[in-house]
């Protein structure tokens, strides 16, 4: 379903601008980006963040890159982190109102970085992540309910095509992961064929009932994957890590 244009969506991401990174920050090394220099971690396709927010609360010990292409839905993203880590909220006359009732509308606040938290957001496309950020960059990747791009001739736009493949083991250190969760049976069953013919990545976990398997517990579960559960549609999910280089 397509997402209905935000209202002063350009305004709203403004406001809000000190959460997100720019391609510069990345290429630059992502210096005096966070408060704290911890692990990185990189969610490709956050959309609405509910995975990010839960998955940044529960292991604090990481900062945490998530990309998301659409503005419009990186804007929500953004604006649910910021609620949740107590940065106030959308004022009802427009532009977003910050805990001591300050409303920025149409202008940038600049939030302490002590305020900030442990997530940045990118807006941009993921098959522009190739020319950001260094070798190695991150300790984990993750691709959940991705566009499956089923009509003829899109394959190559699938996050877990050969092409993106190759791009986490560059983003990726040695034992770094990549997980992947789908909803969709032939994209896992690609996604599976395209993993185990990178050689680079060993799979260390595979289910195709992530509910019913010994993840479940540790699974962080967002809305769009409760609505698929509730319909009884099984959710696939594997990890890969990157293996050691051979000396």
């Amino acid at each position: 379903m397509r997402m209905r244009k935000k209202r002063r969506g350009e305004e709203r991401l403004r406001a809000l601008s000190a959460l997100f990174v720019t391609k510069e920050d990345c290429t630059a090394a992502m210096k005096g980006i966070f408060g704290e220099d911890r692990p990185l971690r990189l969610e490709i396709g956050c959309g609405k963040g509910e995975f990010i927010r839960k998955l940044s609360r529960r292991d604090p010990d990481y900062n945490y890159i998530a990309v998301e292409r659409v503005g419009d839905v990186i804007v929500t993203a953004a604006e649910k982190y910021a609620e949740d880590r107590g940065l106030g909220q959308l004022d009802c006359h427009g532009g977003w109102r910050s805990p001591d009732g300050t409303v920025y509308k149409n202008e940038r606040w600049e939030i302490p970085l002590d305020l900030r938290g442990n997530v940045r957001f990118l807006n941009c496309d993921a098959a522009e992540l190739d020319g950001l950020f260094c070798d190695g960059a991150f300790d984990a990747v993750y691709a959940n309910f991705s566009d499956p791009w089923t009509k003829n001739g899109y394959t190559a736009r699938r996050l877990t095509h050969p092409d993106f493949l190759r791009q986490y083991v560059r983003l990726l250190r040695e034992g770094g992961s990549f997980t992947f969760k789908t909803d969709n049976t032939e994209l896992f069953d690609f996604s599976l064929e395209a993993v185990r013919c990178e050689p680079c990545f060993d799979i260390v976990f595979e289910t195709r009932d992530l509910h019913g398997s010994e993840r479940a517990g540790s699974n962080i579960v967002t809305e769009y994957e409760r609505n698929f559960s509730s319909q009884g549609i099984p959710i696939n999910c594997f990890e890969a890590v990157k293996k050691a280089e051979k000396k």
